[in-house]
This record gives C-alpha cells, structure tokens and sequence, in this order.
C-alpha cells in the first residue's frame, strides 16, 4: 500500500518536529551542562516507575534491547553516579540497577529540559489549538481515539 502524498508529507513534517524537539531539548540540557546522551536519558526515565531496582533483563525488555545494551548503558550512567548495581537479596546472582540520588537529580533536570522544549515549540498555538494538537497525538499513539480529561 503506498502512501497519498499528503501522508507522505505529514510523515515528514512529523520526523522533522521529532529531530526538533531533541535540538531543542539537547541546547537545554547543555545550558545546564549535563552531559548525558539519549539513550541514557532513556535508561533513566524507563528506571523511575519502578518501586524497587529492577534487574538488567527487565530493563532491556521495557526499553526492547537487547541485555547488551543496557549492560552499556548502565555502565556509563555508574560512572557517572547516575545509577549503581545492587546484590538482589534473594538471589547472589541477579544484579538490580537504582537511581542514585544524582541520578534522580539528572531525572528532574531530564523532565525540565523536555518541558521547556515542549514549551518553546508549542509557544505558538493557541490554548485550543494544544488541546486539539494533544488528542490528536493520544489518538496516534494509541490507536484509538483518545478521551481526554474535559471531552465527552
């Protein structure tokens, strides 16, 4: 199935507000001097909901990569003081990674460096036009139409 021109142009528009967003959010991060690439950036956030450390494999599964690859990211981020390896207390084989209390400051730093991006691109749209934009973007992520607080 090939796309109409105007899905070929949407998908376009669409990669070049993605490169945007991270420019933006990477000249923010730097103005901070933080130095931490994506995929770290990533490694942290998908690190955060859990109550307690998860195991490496858990991490490659909720980020879908392979071991390897968290392996290396874990390894740059406790060289950093982001996260640290812990023993799991049942198991003398399983490592467990948590954040560290540098690594939940990068978090904070992470979150407000996609939210004055976020701002700095949305600055231009109307109030409606934002909601209109956020129901739109609900609607493809998940496949569905969205329900948003607010909507009938």
């Amino acid at each position: 199935m090939t796309l109409p021109d105007s899905d070929g142009l949407l998908a376009e528009q669409l990669l070049r507000l993605t490169r945007r967003v991270h420019r933006i959010q990477k000249r923010h991060l730097a103005q901070q001097g933080m130095a931490i690439t994506p995929a770290q950036s990533r490694l942290l956030r998908a690190l955060a909901p859990y109550a307690t450390p998860p195991r490496m494999a858990d991490l490659a599964e909720r980020l879908e990569v392979v071991p390897r690859a968290v392996t290396t990211l874990v390894d740059g981020l406790e060289a950093s003081g982001r996260v640290r390896r812990v023993a799991d207390p049942g198991n003398r084989r399983v490592t467990r990674i948590e954040l560290t209390d540098e690594g939940r400051a990068a978090l904070r730093e992470l979150r407000a460096g996609r939210r004055a991006a976020a701002e700095e691109i949305l600055e231009p749209l109307t109030r409606e036009q934002r909601e209109t934009l956020g129901g739109l973007l609900d609607t493809l992520i998940d496949g569905s139409p969205a329900h948003r607080p607010g909507s009938a």
